[in-house]
């Protein structure tokens, strides 16, 4: 492998990491903000959804695409053309006039950053050389665990401020000096050589047909409860099947014809592979939309302020951070799939314990009953993902691994997409019963989930395989976006 001998290495990650941080904290901060954003712009309750499922779902289903390109343009022309377009989008999100025009640029933010992220794990390895990788990925942990810890008390601190008469406004207009900074030091500094397949062409036929099957069956899910629930929405959510079924027989038939596909079909083959695809999307589903839910009920259920109700969770973000250090230690002496199973039962008892502390409080009068159980959730989360993706990857062949590894990543963004969906319905729909009985309502679904995936645990194997460099890296990579 060669690597790009002007390029400082460490100068290249620490603008792959500026990326992956403003692309999460992005993530993250809406939870908070959102509420406040839907006072002052408008909107339903799907409004709400739709912030955080709007750049989910975009993110989710170009990430594949977005991999590809990286492919065949290159990475380093990629993660310009990403950061350039999620720069942009942040300004006009922070200008939006209104709730569609907000969801329309949060969507189309979702799309630069499904081109900017997948570039990084190619530009690292173009900047170094075989012997200090490693120690280049290990980097990722540490600063996606601080910016999870920071990025819910960000968004309280900045729409507490109301920074220039902004309010809600400047978590966006935060990403602007970032984006800058990154997209300047990536004209500067990033390596010019990172590898591409000229052979390679963009599947757009492909990336419609996949893009089409998932907004059937989304779009449904977050709009029908305030539409009623009109017989399309079912029968939108029934063509999804069908959908999904005519990108895979498409996806065979270009690899037969010698064309390039979205997706390697081999992986669809795979017994593991498709499991772990399964628990994936039930388990990030549970814990992504769960996010979402806490956030909304501190602030409308229990009157917390952004800042107070950020604070609130960053025991959930920082257990995350401990459980996945803990699991990197226990996959070794464990095995990744014990780790897992383990993981995703703190979780269960996280829930046990939230349900138990909302039972005995009727709705907390402060946030103190509320942080064990936020603490147990983060650990289990933690200690959830950090085996899961080292696990499903044993599965995979080297080919396979780029394809394998934007799958996963968009498997686990699509799983967020339906949980906000699907949770966010329900607490909607209970909410007058009184908001701590629709949280109450909502925790049971979600241990129901939360089983279900447990037991499809068992369908992995126990120990993930050995893996080459290249593996390792992809599934570090995974797991830092």
């Amino acid at each position: 492998m060669r690597y790009e001998q002007r390029s400082d290495p460490w100068i290249v990650l620490a603008i792959v990491l500026a990326a992956e941080v403003m692309d999460l904290l992005d993530a993250t901060v809406i939870a908070i903000a959102g509420p406040s954003i839907r006072a002052d712009l408008g909107g339903g309750t799907a409004f709400l959804q739709w912030l955080a499922a709007g750049y989910t779902l975009a993110f989710a289903v170009g990430l594949v695409t977005g991999g590809r390109l990286g492919d065949v343009f290159g990475r380093r022309p990629m993660f310009l053309a990403g950061a350039a377009g999620f720069t942009l989008m942040s300004l006009l999100c922070a200008i939006a006039p209104g709730p569609a025009w907000l969801i329309a640029f949060r969507v189309l933010q979702g799309l630069c950053g499904a081109v900017l992220i997948p570039q990084g794990l190619g530009l690292i390895k173009a900047a170094f050389p075989p012997e200090k990788a490693g120690s280049a990925f290990a980097a990722f942990g540490p600063v996606m665990g601080l910016s999870a810890v920071c990025g819910p008390i960000l968004a309280g601190v900045l729409v507490d401020a109301d920074l220039f008469g902004t309010g809600w406004r400047a978590i966006f207009l935060i990403n602007l000096p970032v984006g800058l900074a990154a997209l300047l030091g990536a004209a500067r500094w990033l390596p010019r050589n990172a590898e591409r397949d000229p052979g390679l062409r963009l599947d757009l036929p492909g990336t419609a047909l996949l893009g089409g099957a998932l907004l059937l069956l989304v779009f449904p899910l977050v709009q029908g409860r305030e539409l009623g629930w009109p017989w399309w929405c079912w029968a939108a959510m029934a063509a999804s099947v069908p959908g999904l079924w005519l990108f895979r027989r498409y996806e065979q038939g270009r690899v037969r014809a010698g064309h390039s596909p979205l997706v390697e079909p081999s992986l669809l083959a795979k017994r593991r592979f498709n499991a772990g695809l399964v628990v994936g999307l039930i388990f990030f589903a549970g814990v992504m939309g769960l996010s979402l839910i806490i956030s909304v009920y501190l602030q409308l259920g229990l009157g917390y302020s952004p800042l107070r109700a950020g604070l609130t969770q960053a025991p959930w973000a920082f257990g995350t951070a401990l459980g996945a250090v803990a699991a990197h230690g226990l996959s070794a002496r464990l095995g990744g799939r014990k780790v897992l199973v383990g993981g995703t039962g703190v979780v269960v008892l996280g829930v046990v314990v939230f349900l138990g502390t909302l039972a005995a409080t009727g709705g907390p009068a402060s946030p103190w009953p509320l942080l064990p159980a936020l603490l147990v959730l983060g650990i289990g989360m933690g200690a959830s993902m950090a085996p899961y993706f080292d696990i499903v990857l044993a599965a995979v062949d080297p080919h396979e691994l780029g394809s394998a590894s934007g799958t996963l990543t968009a498997a686990q963004q699509i799983g967020g997409a339906i949980g906000v969906a699907v949770l966010g319905t329900a607490f909607f729909s209970w909410a007058g019963r009184g908001l701590t009985v629709s949280l109450e309502r909502v925790l049971w679904l979600e241990l129901g989930l939360l089983v279900l995936a447990g037991a499809l645990c068992f369908l992995l194997p126990a120990l993930a395989r050995e893996e080459t460099p290249e593996a390792h890296e992809a599934s570090v990579a995974t797991v830092a976006g």
